[in-house]
């Protein structure tokens, strides 16, 4: 078994789409309209797609889901991008408008750098030692 996606709650589909592909430079995976306004949009980060796990970009509709966009995990990292190569992507992820939180820093277990997502969500770009 294996994690196949998870689901990242969002203002607006085509908002995230723009901001997924164009600025974390993540493949679009499928776009089906599901009627009555839904949409199953699944997004991937760059490299094999089968290799990854894929983010579910999922419209907020109630209240509450509303009230969680941007802190889907109480203002903890959420979710981690990990890279082969953390020097090239950081400075790919910089020129694209990635806002990181923090300077790269270099731990026992390899190097790190939390950004937020359009949303405000947290992330670890994150390359592990070998």
């Amino acid at each position: 078994m294996h994690l196949g996606a998870v689901t990242l709650l969002v203002r607006d589909y085509d908002e995230a789409i723009a901001y997924f592909t164009s600025v974390l430079g993540f493949t679009l995976v499928d776009d089906t309209d599901q009627g009555e306004g839904k949409r199953w949009v699944v997004v991937a980060p760059p490299g094999p797609l089968a290799a990854s796990a894929h983010v579910l970009l999922a419209r907020a509709v109630t209240p509450e889901q509303k009230a969680r966009i941007g802190d889907q995990a109480g203002g903890r990292v959420f979710l981690f991008l990990q890279t082969d190569d953390f020097a090239r992507d950081h400075a790919a992820m910089l020129a694209r408008g990635v806002r990181f939180l923090e300077e790269p820093r270099h731990e026992a277990y390899g190097s790190v750098a939390v950004f937020t997502d359009l949303y405000g969500n947290k992330w670890d770009l994150l390359q592990l030692k070998d």
